[in-house]
């Protein structure tokens, strides 16, 4: 794939101005490891709604065989090949480091975190309930624009990862919003004993698209959003928490559902693709995994969305290998095999952009590279002089990654 740069003017333009293109030096703090990642630790996918820890999964065995590409889904000019960059790493001259990688890769796009799962936000907010917590107070970049402005100038395409439902800051500072403890009445936590709040609330998924919308102000040209969802705990825990904003009769995925609708819809106006974060075991389970995500609910209206198929979160047995994390690509293959099944019924359904390893398959040519430390191996990747439209890796390339989250 090409990537049409912009000229030397611009580049000027931007050191002139003293933003963009190198002008932030020092002050930054050193890049500090990411929090979790959203991922399901080995639980497979369940049949119904029932509780994370008791679920069962239908994945088929499959035989592999390595055969011709099919169609490619969509234009080679909107194949997007991105980094994951942490809010440490991008306020910190590392991001120097990563986008001289894009510069001779065939990186095109960082997906950087605007607030994270600490609920801390990249930049100081003017949003009013980001104002009324402080989530602005612990921010890592706040030169955020000028950085924006480097990524421009260097052709990066920006996406703003925001994590909606696990956010201790917010239960903690606006405990109406948050999850309950059943026995306690103060604030319910998880097994790392982090707050989250409460996903049937309305304001919680407001408050992210006001987030989502300044983002889009500052320069981020797509908005992604992380931990759509409830809690994926075992089911004692579970039990354990009140949901204050949960009405009678309301599912989980019903209330999931709703609230995607919601950020699709208060988002669209503003012109910029909305695309979520979404385990991957959903494109194989014929339930909710017990956390509200159904792939159709997602695909249906949103413009991308990014399945974490990672073989290590498969369990054993999972499409027929004893050892999924043994076995990369063929586990990667077999989740997107049925991504694609799960979506071509239903016209106008949205991009798959699967986070993984440097897979790229099946007419899938877009992806983002997980690594919750923003490092990455140059030479994992290829370099910008050998890409020629929407060339892919052969299947080795794959296979010989490790898994990244």
């Amino acid at each position: 794939m090409t990537v049409v740069r912009p000229g030397v003017a611009l580049l000027l333009a931007a050191l002139v101005m003293s933003r963009g293109l190198f002008a932030q030096d020092g002050g930054a703090p050193p890049p500090a490891p990411a929090a979790a990642p959203d991922t399901l630790e080995q639980v497979p996918a369940a049949l119904t709604a029932t509780p994370a820890d008791e679920v069962k999964v239908l994945l088929r065995p499959v035989e592999i065989r390595y055969v011709q590409q099919e169609a490619v889904l969509l234009p080679a000019t909107r194949s997007i090949k991105a980094l994951y960059v942490n809010a440490w790493a991008f306020g910190s001259p590392k991001l120097w480091q990563l986008v001289r990688l894009a510069d001779e890769t065939e990186i095109n796009a960082f997906v950087v975190d605007v607030k994270d799962d600490t609920g801390c936000l990249l930049y100081p907010s003017a949003v009013p309930t980001a104002l009324q917590i402080g989530a602005g107070a612990c921010a890592r970049a706040k030169d955020a624009r000028a950085r924006l402005d480097t990524l421009a100038a260097h052709g990066v395409y920006a996406i703003a990862r925001l994590v909606v439902a696990k956010d201790p800051l917010l239960a903690v500072r606006k405990p109406q919003w948050s999850v309950k403890d059943k026995e306690t009445g103060g604030q319910w936590r998880d097994r790392i004993h982090s707050a989250w709040v409460d996903a049937y609330n309305d304001s919680v998924w407001i408050y992210s698209a006001e987030l989502a919308r300044e983002a889009v102000s500052m320069g981020f040209r797509e908005v992604q959003f992380d931990y759509v969802r409830f809690p994926d705990e075992p089911r004692e825990r579970m039990a354990t928490a009140i949901f204050p904003a949960h009405r009678a009769g309301q599912t989980q995925r019903e209330a999931v559902r709703e609230h995607v609708a919601l950020l699709s819809d208060r988002l669209r106006p503003l012109g910029v693709p909305v695309t979520f974060d979404i385990f991957g075991l959903t494109a194989s389970a014929t339930g909710d995994l017990g956390i509200g995500q159904v792939w159709e609910d997602f695909v249906r209206v949103a413009d991308v969305v990014l399945p974490m198929v990672y073989p290590s979160h498969y369990y054993r047995g999972a499409f027929g290998y004893a050892w999924p994390n043994g076995q990369p690509y063929r586990v990667v293959r077999s989740a997107l095999v049925d991504a694609l099944e799960r979506s071509r019924p239903l016209p106008g359904s949205a991009e798959i952009r699967p986070f993984l390893q440097a897979f790229e398959d099946l007419g899938i040519t877009s992806w983002v590279l997980w690594n919750p430390r923003s490092v990455y191996q140059r030479g994992a990747l290829r370099p910008k002089h050998a890409l020629s439209g929407a060339d892919a890796p052969a299947p080795a390339d794959v296979a010989n990654t490790p898994s990244s989250r």
